[in-house]
């Protein structure tokens, strides 16, 4: 089975596009510059159209602070 759907596929190429036209900005404002980064904020905005994507990881370090 697929991880995620065909429009989470889109919105990812389409962030990739962004990045390496120089156009997409993180959060804060800045310009993406990681290959990573831009995946992931192509995964966000699928997650908040509403596509077939997965729920996100919890890094070590959140859940360190979860359980203090």
């Amino acid at each position: 089975m697929a991880k995620y759907g065909r429009s989470a596929s889109k919105s990812v190429k389409s962030a990739m596009h962004r990045k390496k036209k120089g156009t997409l900005t993180s959060g804060s404002g800045r310009t993406v510059k990681s290959r990573k980064q831009a995946i992931a904020i192509g995964l966000s905005e699928a997650r908040e159209k509403g596509a077939k994507v997965p729920r996100k990881r919890i890094g070590a370090a959140s859940l360190s602070a979860k359980k203090r």
